[in-house]
This record gives C-alpha cells, sequence and structure tokens, in this order.
C-alpha cells in the first residue's frame, strides 16, 4: 500500500519531533487499554472547541435568539467529527500533517499564501484565548484586564514545564481542565433550569439575517482551521504499526477518540448556549460582553456559586487553549516552511501578535471592547476555514495519497456538503459585509474597490484553485512525453581532484574518492588551499608556517592513500578558495571533482562562503559533493 503513497519519502522531517511516535501501542492488549492508548488526540484538539471564543458566541447566541440557535452547534459538531476524522486519517496513513501536505502538493505562492492565512487564524484564535484569560484574572482576582493580557505574555512557561513531561502528562492535564469546564456548566445548567421543549425546538434550523453574523461565529469557534492542522500531526505521537492493517486499527480507535472528544465539546457549547438562553434571554437582557454575563448570573439564579464557577471554567478554558495553540503553530511553521525554531520563540511571536490588537482596543474603547473583538476573532476563524477543509478533503480523496484508506463515496459526499455550507454561509458574509461598507463609505468607497475587493476575489480565486482535484491541473501540466531511448555511456575517470579543508568532512570526502579511484584506477589530485591573510596578499610568495603546516599535512595524506593501493598527488592553493580550486582543477586537467559541503544556507553563506556553489558553475565537468 505504501507504494501508492505520492508525498514525499525520502523527506525525513516528522511532525513534533520531540513526541513523533513515542506512545507505545500494546500490540496485545484488550480493548479497553488500546482504546486508553490511543485517547488523548482528540482530546487536545477539542479544547480548542470549548476555548474563550466560543464562549462569546454561545453566550451572543444564546442571549439573542434563544435556544434557536442549538441547531448550529449540533450540525457544527457534526462537520467537525468528519473533518477531525478525516485529518486523524491522513496523519495515520502518510505520516504528513496537513500542512507538509499542502506544501508538497500545491506549488509555492499557494503554499506559502496558505501558511499566512493560517497564521492569521492561530492569531486570532490566540486573540481569544488572551482575552479570555485576561477575563477570567478579572473575575476572579480584580486583575485589571489590560494587566492580565500583558500577564498572558508569561504563559509561556507554563507550556515549557509542562511539555517537558511528554505527551500523555500534557494529554492529562489538558483533560483536567477540560473536565474542570464541563463540571462548572454542568452545575450551571442544573441552576438555570432551561426549557426543554424549546430546546429541543431549537434542533430545526431557522435562519435570519440578524442570526448569520452570530451562526458564522460559532460555526467558526466550533470548527477550527488550526485544528485540523494539529490533529494530522498529533496522531503520529503513537508508535503504530506501518501495516494496512496497524493502520485500519489506529484509523478506527482515533474515529472513537474524536467522537467522545468532540461531543463532549459539544455538550460543554450547549451548555453555554442554555444558559445564556434560560438566564439573559429568558429575562430579556442582551449581553455584551462576558463580564456582564458574571455580574448577572449571581442576582438572576440566586446564588454566587454560578458567578464563581464561571469565572473559574472561563480561566480554564483559556489556558488549556494557550497550549493546544502553541502547539498548532509549531506544526504550520514547520510543516508549511520547514523552520523549525524553539517553543518559546514561537509562542512568544504568536502571544505578542494576540496582545498587540487586545491591548490597543482596550486602550482607545475601554475594557468593553473586547467583546466585539472576541467575535471577531471568530469570524476571522470561520472566513480561514475554507483554506483548511478544502485541500484536506482534496488529499483524503486522492487514492495515489491513500490507497485502500481513500474516502468511500459517501464519505466524500458529506465532506464535500460540509465544505459547500462553509463556503457558502462566508461568502454571504463576505459579499453582504463588503456591500454595506461600499454603501457607507460614500466618495471614499473607491478605496474599497481598490483595496479590499480584488483581496476578496483573489481569495476566491485562491478557493476555487485549491477545490479542483489534482487530476485537472498537475497531471496535465505534467505529463508524459513519449519516452526516447536514452544513450548510457560508459564513464572512465582518470584524474580525479578532492578538495580538502583540514575538516571533520574530509574523512567523508576522501572514502568517497578512494572507491572511485579503485574502480577506476585513477589518480588523486589532493587541493588544499591557503586562505590566510598571507595567502590571499602574496599567493605563492606567501610561504609561512601555515602554508609548510598545510604542505606537511596534504603530503601525510597522499602518502596514506598511497599505502592503500591509490596513487595520490598533493597540489596546494593561495588565496580565495573557490577561485583556486577551480585554477587547480584546469590545471591538472582532473575530469571529476570530490569537494565537501557544509550545508551553509542563508546568512551563513556570508560567515562561512559558498564554494560548492561557486565551483560547479565555473567547471565543466562533474563534481561531487559530500555532504
Amino acid at each position: 500500500m505504501n507504494r501508492h503513497v505520492r508525498f514525499r519519502s525520502d523527506d525525513t522531517t516528522v511532525s513534533l519531533s520531540e513526541v513523533h511516535r513515542t506512545v507505545d501501542i500494546p500490540e496485545t492488549a484488550g480493548v479497553v487499554r488500546k482504546m486508553f492508548a490511543f485517547a488523548g488526540p482528540a482530546y487536545l484538539v477539542s479544547v480548542g472547541y470549548m476555548d474563550p471564543g466560543n464562549w462569546a458566541t454561545d453566550l451572543e447566541g444564546g442571549a439573542r435568539f434563544g435556544y434557536q440557535l442549538v441547531w448550529v452547534l449540533l450540525m457544527s459538531n457534526l462537520m467537525a467529527i468528519l473533518l477531525q476524522t478525516l485529518s486523524a486519517r491522513m496523519g495515520i496513513v502518510t505520516g504528513r500533517d496537513l500542512a507538509q501536505a499542502c506544501r508538497e502538493h500545491y506549488p509555492k505562492p499557494v503554499a506559502f499564501t496558505l501558511w499566512v492565512l493560517c497564521e492569521v487564524a492561530i492569531a486570532a484564535c490566540d486573540l481569544a484565548e488572551v482575552l479570555g484569560t485576561a477575563i477570567g484574572l478579572n473575575l476572579l482576582f480584580k486583575v485589571p484586564i489590560l494587566y492580565g493580557v500583558i500577564i498572558t505574555g508569561f504563559d509561556t512557561m507554563l507550556f515549557l514545564v509542562i511539555q517537558q513531561f511528554g505527551i500523555r502528562k500534557m494529554e492529562a492535564f489538558i483533560l483536567m481542565l477540560i473536565s474542570t469546564i464541563g463540571i462548572c456548566f454542568g452545575i450551571e445548567v442544573f441552576l438555570s433550569r432551561p426549557v426543554w421543549p424549546a430546546v429541543v425546538g431549537g434542533f430545526v434550523p431557522k435562519l435570519s439575517s440578524e442570526s448569520l453574523y452570530i451562526a458564522i461565529g460559532i460555526l467558526g469557534a466550533t470548527v477550527m482551521p488550526h485544528n485540523l492542522y494539529l490533529h494530522s500531526a498529533l496522531v503520529q505521537t503513537r508508535d503504530v504499526g506501518q501495516t494496512a492493517e496497524g493502520k485500519r486499527t489506529a484509523c478506527k480507535y482515533n474515529l472513537i477518540d474524536t467522537a467522545v472528544a468532540l461531543n463532549a465539546a459539544f455538550l460543554v457549547n450547549s451548555a453555554i448556549l442554555l444558559v445564556s438562553a434560560a438566564v439573559f434571554f429568558r429575562n430579556g437582557i442582551i449581553v455584551t460582553e462576558i463580564q456582564q454575563a458574571y455580574q448577572l448570573l449571581t442576582p438572576l439564579l440566586g446564588t454566587a456559586l454560578a458567578s464563581a464557577l464561571f469565572a473559574i471554567a472561563l480561566l480554564a478554558s483559556g489556558q488549556s487553549s494557550t497550549l493546544t495553540g502553541t502547539l498548532a503553530g509549531q506544526i504550520v511553521m514547520e510543516g508549511f516552511l520547514r523552520l523549525k525554531i524553539r517553543p518559546i520563540v514561537r509562542r512568544l511571536i504568536t502571544r505578542l501578535i494576540a496582545i498587540v490588537p487586545a491591548v490597543v482596543v482596550i486602550g482607545s474603547q475601554g475594557e468593553g471592547g473586547t467583546y466585539g473583538l472576541l467575535i471577531l476573532s471568530q469570524v476571522v476563524l470561520s472566513l480561514q476555514l475554507p483554506f483548511a477543509v478544502l485541500p484536506l478533503i482534496q488529499f483524503t480523496s486522492e487514492e495515489a495519497k491513500m490507497g485502500e484508506f481513500v474516502n468511500k463515496l459517501w464519505v466524500k459526499i458529506l465532506a464535500w456538503i460540509s465544505a459547500v455550507i462553509i463556503v457558502g454561509l462566508n461568502a454571504k458574509l463576505v459579499v453582504g459585509t463588503i456591500g454595506d461598507w461600499i454603501a457607507g463609505a460614500g466618495s471614499n468607497a473607491v478605496w474599497l474597490w481598490v483595496s479590499v475587493v480584488p483581496i476578496a476575489i483573489a481569495c476566491g480565486l485562491l478557493l476555487l484553485y485549491i477545490s479542483v482535484p489534482e487530476s485537472w491541473w498537475r497531471r496535465r501540466k505534467l505529463a508524459p512525453r513519449a519516452a526516447e531511448p536514452v544513450v548510457l555511456k560508459e564513464q572512465k575517470y582518470s584524474r580525479i581532484g578532492v578538495a580538502l579543508d583540514y575538516g571533520p568532512i574530509d574523512e567523508k570526502v576522501l572514502s568517497h574518492a578512494r572507491t572511485i579511484a579503485h574502480q577506476h584506477r585513477a589518480t588523486l589530485y589532493l587541493f588544499h588551499v591557503v586562505e590566510g591573510v598571507s595567502g590571499q596578499l602574496f599567493g605563492k610568495d606567501a610561504y609561512d608556517d601555515e602554508a609548510r603546516s598545510d604542505v606537511k599535512t596534504l603530503e601525510g595524506i597522499a602518502e596514506q592513500l598511497r599505502k592503500s593501493g591509490v596513487e595520490a598527488q598533493p597540489a596546494l592553493g593561495f588565496g580565495r578558495v573557490p577561485e583556486e580550486l577551480v585554477k587547480l582543477a584546469r590545471e591538472k586537467e582532473v575530469d571529476l571533482l570530490v569537494m565537501g559541503g557544509h550545508r551553509h544556507r542563508g546568512l551563513k553563506d556570508l560567515f562561512f562562503g559558498a564554494s560548492v556553489s561557486k565551483v560547479r558553475h565555473q567547471l565543466s565537468i562533474p563534481v561531487l559533493v559530500v555532504q
């Protein structure tokens, strides 16, 4: 089956390398032990489905529309289970997370754009976590929200401490926080006494122009784009057998894990909406901020316990989301860019991006502006969602990548229905919002036409591009031409140049060169360049201590090679390394040059040089680079 997978097998980068396949799966254990071994990734993912952003949309939906939007929560949860299952399956079967798959599948400009959009979504999610934690600190300990936002910049240490104990300890910690949220809102539901017949009626779909914005916010807060990247990586922490049967077993248990965890998240979200509807909608109160909900719970329910539980659950929600947001950011950056940075640095960058707008809004609008910012962050998440959903569906529907685990027809139908709903709701919101902006801008509308409208059109074209199957665009472009006979000629090397820098790579370079020389009965010419100050200034006339030492070393290596049965001749150069190597190769008329590559990139080339590239571009002979 593995021969069908078209993601590059020679790419050794793995998701979350520090915890990759660190959890053993007992092959001979019973169902319960296996279920426990596989349980965990979906609970880390489910945290994103009950973060502070969800609270804002659920409270708003319940307070404004009563139980009418319960069906949106149910629909969003069913979509989430389907899409997260596809994400987990892709990670298990292909050994690639969604970010890696996008990088390998799409052209670089497309993959880079998807990365930027995903980083925007992570920043929006982190903004909700910052505000949620700050509000929780304010409600419990009376810390001003502005100070609370600043304090959240230091909770990166919590992530680093927990990470040291391994992925299983982190999963247990997150489960403890989830349980705290669930218990708190279970008690809240009991205290608020919802009208259960009206709750049942809320499962009948109803949507108006007024409730669309909140419905899309609920959708964005529930089916979170970065969770699709996260889940495809977390499932790879299990040491799954790389056989068809082993992967099939992993897919089965991860489906159970996903269904249990996300249904638990659905119950928590439903509880928040039900409490809001039962307490605020019933009393005709429109909630405009989370703090208002906290303050009104005690007088409306007649017990201070309700407000305390609300604040505790909010703080637990913010902190648990912070941990998983850090992991998602790490996965996205490493997967799209193959750029690995220390988790604390990554966390500080993401958190800083979230803190800045929060501080600006609080400073300009006061603490009351945080609620609107929370809802806006969830709408931003929803707008980015199609750019993660469409590639996921495409990848898991291609037999070339998934083999026998490719999506069945009914799964494809459900997945595309979900995608159409997500894209349709977002398109309606975007078109309506831009239309309102243009109508209200008057003579300044021209600036919207030249800025916002082109961006919206570009995003639409990108969505269209990634929704088209690969076979429609890549295969036509890469369609193989009729095979032409290849003329194979025997290559014979008689004079082989070997570039030495007296570093750790020399051993490998000499080993390769000697092997080739033995096979071709060739002479080795050992090149070394004296690149000190005197060598640069005076060339061959600079026969100083450095040059004498280098000659002695080179002659010693040549003698060792002669004893092994290979003819070797030393040749010393003076000055700049690339130019001298080219000069020596031409003087000795070598027909192959063997040299070491030090894998320098970017700024390192400025400090250590880039000899390989300069040499091979100036020589017409083959250059063998030994890493």
